[in-house]
């Protein structure tokens, strides 16, 4: 810990949905970064930003296109204040095709010579008339991902009429499924920060119990169909992504979305590893130690060091 940290208190503003204030200020956090010299203050969205303050940093989650231009305000008044993210950067997440399309566009060479990608996917705006170039089984989604609740409504389609039975409203993304041992990867980033942790996930689906499968199911479902399958395999041997491509990973990410706070999700794919998902300023208070992870990001910011701020 810095000299300056002690000595000096840092004003940081959060602005968040009721639900995610609601998870993020435990009085485990605000107390370490009271502790630490931060004091988090509670921006009020409905009031306007720039009578606010006055803050060292602003971090915050909220949608709606008026928050925005409060923050490019707040921001041509107080430029040397950093907003942890930009708007524009954020954007790209709440679009399910966008946010993988940055992966492929990384330029890395990982010791070892691990591999890395995307699913095959496609977006579909008319369900009746589209061609599928996708293998069964897929997984249905939204193409915005908003954070509202129909933005996480997701289905498993085993065959061609499940498709026709699909509750979802156009356009939505189809990925092809891929077995992966029922093990996903979540890493989560904040600023030079990174932790990966083991999260059980879809259970594989067998050749045989394919056969067996039509229609289909959202994921609420697919856990009570497949167990089954799930202790037939034995995820205790799917081994850990090593640390060197895990932080490598992330700060590529980083460094080509232009934000500090998201997570993404790593599955295996025999020897090579595919991102299937990004999220922006996830549920940070599961990770084991969140409040010190959360607080030295925060020091980072305000002490400016390893923090990309567009």
């Amino acid at each position: 810990m810095s000299n300056q940290s002690q000595t000096q208190r840092y004003h940081i503003g959060y602005a968040f949905t009721p639900k995610k204030e609601k998870t993020f200020t435990q009085p485990s956090l605000l107390a370490c970064a009271t502790r630490r010299g931060i004091d988090l203050i509670r921006i009020d969205p409905n009031k306007p930003l720039i009578e606010q303050g006055p803050f060292d940093c602003i971090i915050h989650k909220i949608y709606g296109s008026d928050w925005p231009l409060q923050l490019q305000h707040f921001s041509s008044q107080n430029p040397n204040v950093p907003v942890i993210d930009s708007p524009h950067s954020i954007q790209r997440l709440n679009n399910r095709i966008s946010m993988l399309k940055v992966v492929s566009q990384l330029k890395i060479n990982f010791e070892n010579d691990t591999s890395f990608g995307v699913p095959k996917e496609l977006v579909v705006s008319d369900m009746v008339n589209f061609a599928l170039t996708l293998d069964f089984p897929v997984i249905a989604k939204p193409l915005l991902a908003d954070g509202s609740v129909k933005s996480h409504e997701m289905y498993l389609i085993f065959a061609t009429e499940g498709l026709e039975k699909l509750k979802l409203a156009s356009p939505i993304v189809l990925q092809e499924f891929v077995n992966h041992g029922g093990v996903v990867f979540k890493v989560y980033v904040l600023g030079s920060h990174v932790v990966c942790v083991r999260r059980n996930s879809l259970p594989d689906i067998s050749e045989e119990k394919m056969k067996t499968l039509k229609g289909c199911l959202p994921f609420s479902q697919i856990s009570n169909l497949c167990e089954n399958e799930k202790k037939k395999g034995d995820d205790s041997c799917i081994e850990m992504p090593s640390e060197n491509f895990v932080v490598e990973l992330a700060k590529a990410l980083r460094e080509e979305m232009g934000l500090n706070l998201f997570n993404f999700d790593l599955i295996r794919d025999g020897e090579r590893f595919l991102v299937i998902d990004i999220n922006y300023f996830p549920g940070y208070e599961k990770l084991p130690d969140f409040e010190s992870v959360m607080t030295d990001f925060l020091l980072d910011v305000v002490e400016k060091k390893h923090v990309e701020v567009v």
